[in-house]
């Protein structure tokens, strides 16, 4: 028997009796990322409430399918929330699609936002429940956004599931190649959900159920369930798991492994025996409800989450992986032989490739490279040489950096728009970039912002000459007087602090995952809080996650010659060293595949 599973009788167990007075739920809708107003339904308490409950529904379904829920759970003086999520109930969209599981996750970011703005709750003082899909989503959002919540419920999580055809992921994938949006029909009926005729009946005719989910999104989910068992060390938030004890539409193994690697100093899991997958709608789901009361009394009686450990680089999971890679493989192991064959190959016929050659006399994590990488335009010595720099700037990493240079542009001009309410006509935007390399996004940037008032103003540090020599051709090449090249030290904390004129807006791009100790990222985080001042925006990256890091590790080399290993912080040790510095994170992009993030913070007074 698992360690934690624990047999009820649900016979004798009785939940603690909700008021008959909770009111109906008001109805409203919220902007989300992207423009499109997303329903929501809100239980709120007559006065003020100070603490929330979040629900994420299950695929397929609407946030009304939690009514029960929220009524025998009683929580009189909380606010309780539940949404639509797009293309699901009242919320619009193609029935059972989004454009990819991100976009699902962005959206109970804004959802979460949202809260905060017209509510007033503040973050830690939430609990977020999410059922089968939306467990996935909702588990997702709290590893990327690193929010500091109270409490994560997760009902029946849908980190795999039962697809019962060989092969199904694959197929899916080559699907998907040839038919964006395709979608299928769910086999799911509702008495493989429930064994409760009348609620298997109420779910066969909800006219706000659609059976439909798009490929895409089926396969997004395999993927990002597999990154959050990988990573399900990175949170920290207390956790209850519930499980189905006859689930036939998910796989209770893939939720043990997500449970044991979880780091929460707080955590339970409970398989609720003889349920399937609908525990929120079983018979004697009342076991459910009260497991579910019973963890959010006990959160509520601990205290606020504490700040994230950011020493987490002396002891953290993510500095035991960065020494695991820098130790070489044992000459026994087959992948120190097939990284062996793989570098040999980049080192000779990989050399065809411009962008592999470059690499090798650059360093791939140079900046002369990550311009490369920018420009995304293949070349090479002869047509296979080409070709081969086609499959080296397409591999995930470097789409992801491409991305990441999007994002990077997307909030340096949203700081930008934020900083020219400040000033006057005539005096200029102050920007900083402590590793440019070329700087070739923030040129593009400065290049829009032509004749705009005020002007915009860059200094684009490195320290290296190469570098900032090419940065100097591509910036006279573009017109551009407003960039000055110098080179400096992005972890000398004086020198930053001397920055002259202060900078309003101050970057630091792609530098401190390629460092594994904290201390220099400390050092540069003070120089910059002197640097910066009050009210004054800090644009940062970060990387929690690399599908290739291993690979990267045993087959690349760094600028310095030697072999680039990354040591990736989760996104909560690197808000919190952010944190101390003495900003306050303002938001945060990420990929769709949560290899880089792109945060803003403000500079809080002293």
């Amino acid at each position: 028997m698992y360690p934690l599973e624990r047999r009820c009788d649900m016979t004798t167990l009785q939940l603690n009796p909700a008021s008959s007075s909770r009111s109906d739920p008001t109805e409203r809708t919220f902007t989300t990322w992207d423009g499109v107003e997303l329903f929501y339904r809100a239980w709120l308490p007559a006065a003020p409430a100070e603490k929330a409950l979040v629900l994420f529904h299950r695929g397929h379904e609407h946030s009304g399918r939690f009514a029960e829920l929220v009524e025998r759970l009683g929580l009189e003086d909380f606010a309780v929330f539940a949404w639509d999520a797009r293309g699901h109930g009242r919320s619009p969209g193609e029935r059972g699609h989004a454009q990819d599981f991100s976009s699902l996750v962005r959206d109970a970011e804004a959802f979460m936002r949202h809260i905060s703005e017209e509510y007033n709750i503040p973050e830690e003082n939430r609990v977020v429940l999410g059922h089968s899909v939306g467990a996935v989503i909702a588990a997702a959002w709290a590893l990327d956004y690193a929010s500091p919540l109270r409490g994560l419920i997760l009902g029946a999580p849908a980190f795999r599931v039962k697809l019962y055809v060989p092969l199904a992921i694959p197929l899916l994938r080559l699907l998907r190649r040839f038919k964006e949006k395709a979608s299928i029909k769910s086999y799911v009926k509702a008495t493989m959900l429930t064994g409760d005729p009348e609620e298997a009946e109420k779910y066969r005719k909800d006219p706000l159920i659609s059976r439909a989910i798009a490929v895409n999104i089926l396969v997004d989910l395999y993927d990002v369930s597999s990154r959050l068992i990988e990573n399900a060390a990175a949170i920290h938030a207390p956790v209850l798991l519930l499980a189905a004890g006859s689930d036939w539409v998910v796989k209770n193994g893939a939720q043990r492994r997500f449970f044991e690697r979880l780091s929460s100093p707080l955590k339970e899991m409970r398989v609720l025996p003889g349920f399937q997958h609908a525990i929120f709608h079983e018979h004697g789901r009342q076991l459910a409800f009260e497991k579910v009361r019973e963890f959010i009394q006990k959160v509520f009686d601990r205290p606020a989450p504490a700040e994230s450990p950011a020493n987490a680089g002396q002891d953290g999971f993510t500095r035991a992986e960065f020494d695991r890679l820098s130790r070489p493989l044992s000459p026994l192991s087959p992948r120190r032989w097939r990284y062996a064959a793989q570098r040999l190959l980049m080192k000779t016929a990989g050399r065809l490739s411009d962008g592999i050659r470059l690499g090798w006399r650059a360093g791939f994590d140079s900046g002369q490279t990550l311009d490369y990488v920018y420009r995304d335009q293949a070349g090479g010595l002869t047509p296979l040489g080409k070709l081969f720099d086609r499959w080296y700037l397409d591999s995930i990493g470097w789409r992801g950096i491409r991305q990441r240079k999007r994002h990077l542009q997307e909030a340096l001009r949203e700081a930008i728009l934020a900083a020219r309410k400040t000033r006057g006509p005539d005096r200029p935007v102050q920007i900083v970039d402590l590793a440019a390399g070329p700087g070739r996004y923030l040129l593009e940037v400065l290049q829009e912002q032509g004749g705009s008032r005020p002007p915009v103003e860059a200094l684009l540090r490195d320290r290296s000459p190469a570098a900032l020599e090419e940065g100097r051709r591509l910036a006279s090449a573009l017109g551009l007087a407003s960039a000055t090249y110098a080179e400096g030290d992005a972890f000398d904390p004086d020198s930053l602090a001397a920055l002259s004129p202060p900078p309003d807006i101050a970057i630091v791009s792609g530098l401190y995952e390629l460092f594994p100790e904290n201390d220099g990222v400390v050092k540069s985080l003070a120089g910059l809080s002197r640097a910066v001042p009050p009210g004054g925006t800090l644009i940062y990256t970060n990387q929690p996650w690399h599908p290739q890091q291993e690979l990267i590790a045993r087959v690349l080399t760094n600028r310095a010659g030697k072999p680039w290993i990354m040591r990736r912080r989760t996104q909560a040790e690197m808000d919190e060293l952010v944190r101390r510095a003495g900003f306050e994170k303002l938001g945060m992009k990420i990929d769709r595949w949560g290899i880089f993030t792109v945060s803003a913070a403000r500079r809080l007074p002293a």
